[in-house]
């Protein structure tokens, strides 16, 4: 029996080896139910929403007909976004010669105001860090994931069409499933704990990052960027990764507008805005519309961003904080595994107090 602890240890890292190939050979199948599955979260906010107004509880068929509503509106804009990814990065990569142009040009302008000497430093400088680049293929590189999000949106439809045909139904086989009555009530609270956590955070993140979308669409069309619209949607799906993403969202439109204008003066100005608008949102409104949180701690949302983000690109990483909540939850319900739960919150209950079941976004 000494050898059982040890025995246990290379199990489980075998078990995780096992896991995390299948999760990374299983990259094209998972992310798509992976996405739908979180997008039914949202879309089932959406629908308990509208099913509250009053004209709609009189409904005898209101539940379905909003089902319906809430599902077509999803597809449509899932196919909208698809669309503007396709379209705009193959403009970009079309337009990106002129802006290597304006770029070098912009280097140049900067080594006349120095004197010949470091002029020359400069220019050699440039040359090793710059002149071998190819902005058409590092703007293809860097966006090749945002078209790998867009090409998903498909399947991601079809899944999420077929969940929320079958979520009526979903807690009685549920409990013809497990048999045992206990074991399906437990597993019910857990589910329902899902629902009202991962639910609430999904709808009220979305239309956080809409607002902040709409925002940004204003200052980059008053600021003349090109592509202010696939910029804004952009910035608005960087939103939902936590940390890291508002910093990226500014960072193209900002970057590009420097190749596109030549100018460090406009591209500042934009940037400025940017982050004006981004701290105003990150700020003062989302503290006062999200008034619960997924308690997670700042370590576990950057470990999970990296891990997630390794296995399946930038999908992983606007997904890593929902899957790494519902996984927090399933944890702390069972004794074997709580303290991991424990581990991964951000802020503990007072002692013999139950965890909480919702608190204010990470």
């Amino acid at each position: 029996m000494r050898g059982a602890p040890l025995l246990n240890l290379v199990l489980a890292v075998a078990l995780t080896i096992g896991v995390g190939h299948l999760l990374v050979v299983g990259r094209p199948i998972l992310v798509p139910i992976v996405a739908a599955v979180i997008s039914v979260y949202l879309m089932a906010s959406a629908t308990a929403a509208l099913r509250r107004a009053p004209l709609l509880r009189r409904l005898p068929a209101a539940a379905a007909a909003v089902r319906a509503l809430v599902l077509l509106i999803f597809a449509l804009g899932l196919y909208a976004f698809a669309v503007v990814v396709a379209s705009t990065i193959g403009d970009i990569a079309a337009v990106a010669p002129g802006y290597q142009q304006n770029f070098e040009g912009l280097l140049a302008r900067i080594g006349t105001r120095f004197d010949v000497d470091l002029q020359d430093e400069l220019r050699d400088a440039a040359q090793v860090t710059f002149g071998g680049i190819d902005l058409r293929a590092v703007i293809l590189g860097v966006l090749g994931g945002f078209t790998s999000v867009g090409s998903t949106a498909f399947l991601v439809v079809v899944y999420a069409g077929f969940l929320m045909v079958e979520q009526p139904g979903f807690p009685a086989k549920l409990s013809a499933a497990l048999g045992d009555p206990q074991d399906a009530r437990d597993a019910a609270r857990i589910l329902a704990q899902i629902n009202a956590r991962i639910g609430e955070y999904l709808a009220v993140k979305t239309l956080i990052n809409l607002i902040l979308g709409v925002l940004c669409l204003a200052i980059l069309l008053a600021m003349g960027s090109d592509f202010a619209l696939f910029w804004a949607i952009v910035i608005a799906l960087l939103n939902y990764i936590p940390y890291v993403g508002s910093l990226l969202g500014v960072a193209f439109p900002v970057l590009l507008s420097v190749a596109q204008e030549g100018s460090l003066g406009h591209s500042l100005a934009l940037a400025g805005m940017l982050i004006a608008a981004q701290a105003s949102v990150g700020n003062v409104l989302e503290p006062r519309m999200i008034g619960r949180q997924l308690n997670l701690s700042p370590f576990a949302v950057m470990a999970a961003l990296s891990v997630w983000s390794a296995i399946w690109g930038l999908a992983g990483a606007i997904l890593a904080v929902p899957m790494t909540a519902m996984l927090v939850i399933v944890l702390e319900h069972f004794p074997a595994t709580r303290f991991l739960a424990v581990l991964m919150w951000n802020e503990v209950p007072p002692q013999g107090a139950a965890a909480p079941a919702e608190r204010p976004e990470v």
